[in-house]
């Protein structure tokens, strides 16, 4: 009897987790935006020595998603499909971590509903198909918080250390560990984290420092880098609960799309809200990174909400917490569920469709842009010349293509300069959020 019990438990695990793995194959070959080209370009052309010499000095992000997918690429090639799908396992064996947690703190039907409202968060759907670092990073945090509730020191000092080395912004839940630890009275604990983090620190000092300074002068030069980082408003702060609870999903007219997305964020952070009054420790670890990253952003601007996309694990567990009946767990999942279908399926809310645009430039050999956006262009038409949109002021051809992505970052008014050049606009198209520009005269 108590094998049959285990056996039903096992199947129903195994069925949450395959239905998630299939659903995150639907469109995980569209095509690569900029920062995923950047990711493409790094592992393809460089070593792994050469990842930390040559590239990671100008990056804003530590090496260690770039080695690992660097060894990984050797293996399974470099298309968008191989490139994303270490993200994809990152957010199962994330999933399963929920699941340990969610035992280890209640039982197993707790943790059932934990792991799906984490596995079909739409907002964590989008990011499993994305060649970057944000789910491992978050695979990362959530074993090491699992350690920290077991007590063992050691593991937890590993995968916190991991997590820094994968993305900056693991600092903040770091620090929010250290500050638990230390209202434990675990004072030993705490100084030999302290020390092992400290001298892995030490380790990447180097490279932090000029990734500091390229930081620094990145906000110098380009005009309005500094919002695309995220400043401190309302509205970035307003972002982080309706990302986590709407998702990558948006929509006209905007005042409608607020309205709704307001309406289901208010919701979901009510049960949420809920669960911290009911388990305080989660709702503490859920809280405490975003008042950490909140102050951070005062000096450095980082206040994105994809950059907070490891406390989804911790809403989704509050979730659970406070929606405590099973009418009410249903109809939330209910929700997450259609949102990440129609993220899934509305090629409209897909990633920008550079592989498009690449291939109707192609025959036009040369194109103008930002050169340090070009690296969509790069990937899927290595033979096209990109030219400095800067290089306009010298230009003398009948027709150019103008590619006029992140000009309004940078403040280059290309317009004028080709207008002044007695150049006039004769067509445009769009490929899903990036456009290509004919200019004649």
């Amino acid at each position: 009897m108590y094998t049959l019990k285990i056996n039903k438990y096992s199947k129903k695990l195994l069925f949450i987790f395959l239905s998630a793995f299939l659903i995150r194959l639907i469109g995980l070959n569209q095509s690569f935006w900029l920062d995923e080209a950047v990711t493409a370009n790094v592992v393809k052309y460089n070593t792994l020595f050469g990842i930390i010499k040559n590239f990671s000095p100008h990056d804003f992000h530590p090496p260690f998603y770039y080695l690992f997918l660097k060894i990984w690429s050797l293996f399974f090639g470099y298309s968008e499909i191989a490139l994303r799908f270490p993200s994809l396992l990152f957010s199962l064996a994330t999933g399963y971590t929920v699941y340990k947690i969610g035992v280890l703190i209640k039982n197993k039907r707790f943790a059932y509903w934990s792991v799906l409202f984490f596995l079909f968060n739409p907002l964590i759907v989008y990011y499993s198909q994305e060649a970057r670092m944000y789910m491992m990073a978050t695979f990362f945090i959530m074993i090491s918080f699992y350690f920290l509730l077991k007590n063992k020191w050691f593991f937890f000092t590993f995968f916190s250390v991991l997590s820094l080395y994968t993305f900056y912004g693991s600092l903040f839940f770091i620090l929010t560990s250290v500050y638990y630890v230390l209202y434990k009275k675990q004072y030993k604990n705490f100084l030999y984290f302290i020390f092992y983090l400290l001298f892995f620190i030490f380790l990447i000092s180097p490279l932090l420092y000029y990734q500091w300074m390229n930081a620094r002068k990145q906000l110098m030069i380009v005009s309005n880098w500094s919002s695309v980082l995220g400043t401190v408003s309302f509205k970035n702060l307003f972002l982080i609960p309706l990302k986590f609870s709407f998702g990558r999903i948006s929509f006209y007219p905007k005042p409608l799309y607020y309205m709704i997305a307001g309406m289901w964020t208010t919701i979901v952070l009510s049960f949420v809200c809920i669960g911290g009054l009911r388990n305080k420790k989660l709702f503490y670890f859920f809280t405490v990174p975003l008042i950490f990253g909140l102050i951070f952003s005062f000096f450095t601007p980082l206040l994105s909400y994809f950059r907070f996309l490891y406390l989804i694990p911790f809403m989704s567990i509050l979730v659970v917490y406070g929606a405590a009946k099973k009418w009410q767990r249903s109809i939330l999942f209910s929700g997450f569920s259609i949102l990440t279908f129609i993220y899934l399926f509305s090629q409209g809310l897909h990633r920008e469709d550079w592989r498009g645009l690449a291939q109707d430039v192609v025959k036009y050999k040369k194109v103008y842009m930002i050169s340090s956006s070009s690296d969509p262009i790069k990937y899927y038409q290595s033979d096209v010349v990109v030219h400095d949109i800067s290089e306009l002021a010298r230009v003398t051809g009948k027709i150019i293509i103008v590619i006029p992505y992140s000009v309004d970052i940078w403040g280059v008014d290309y317009q004028s300069i080709l207008r002044s050049k007695n150049y006039s606009l004769k067509s445009k198209k769009t490929f899903r959020g990036v456009v290509s520009e004919e200019w004649g005269r």
